[in-house]
């Protein structure tokens, strides 16, 4: 179970207002590295609020994907992972993880993580967390490349609606 804390709905609502004004002077200057610096509280309180095993599990990676994308970005890291692996992408936890650029896979694994997040923690805090940590995700992948965002949202709604589709299969052949 999460931590109980008497103003953790009051620290995450600040949070999420940090992280929706580094979306937004991350857009407008066309700088991720102010996306990522808004969306830094909001991970450091999500790892410390998680204390399931997985959920734990899920905000340390998540954090240390987080330094590692500020990092590819701030030495210009350019590295294609597609081409060096010789496939487009991978199954991580259920979910289709595109490669490209490293540089928009981090984002795109952390989307991930934040869903795993959501999905396995009871919290309420922590899920709103999540949240605001899956909607940042695709925020940075925008400054970095709208293009890959583009990909990525296709790719997303397409994995949704299927999904979408199976459960109500299921439920007519039930």
């Amino acid at each position: 179970m999460a931590k109980k804390y008497k103003h953790a709905g009051k620290i995450c609502f600040v949070l999420m207002i940090i992280a929706i004004l580094g979306v937004v002077f991350g857009i407008v200057l066309r700088n991720p590295l102010f996306t990522i610096g808004g969306l830094f509280p909001t991970v450091i309180y999500e790892v410390y609020r998680t204390e399931g095993k997985s959920t734990k599990w899920a905000s340390w990676v998540l954090l240390c994907v987080l330094i590692l994308e500020c990092l590819f970005i701030v030495m210009n890291v350019r590295f294609d992972l597609a081409s060096y692996f010789g496939i487009t992408g991978k199954h991580v936890a259920g979910y289709w993880v595109p490669f490209g650029d490293i540089k928009v896979v981090g984002p795109t694994i952390m989307a991930v993580l934040s869903i795993i997040l959501f999905v396995r923690t009871r919290g309420i805090y922590t899920k709103w967390l999540a949240v605001v940590i899956f909607v940042t995700c695709f925020a940075i992948v925008y400054t970095l490349n709208p293009a890959a965002f583009n990909q990525l949202l296709h790719l997303g709604l397409e994995e949704g609606l299927e999904r979408i589709n199976l459960h109500y299969i299921r439920l007519f052949y039930c």
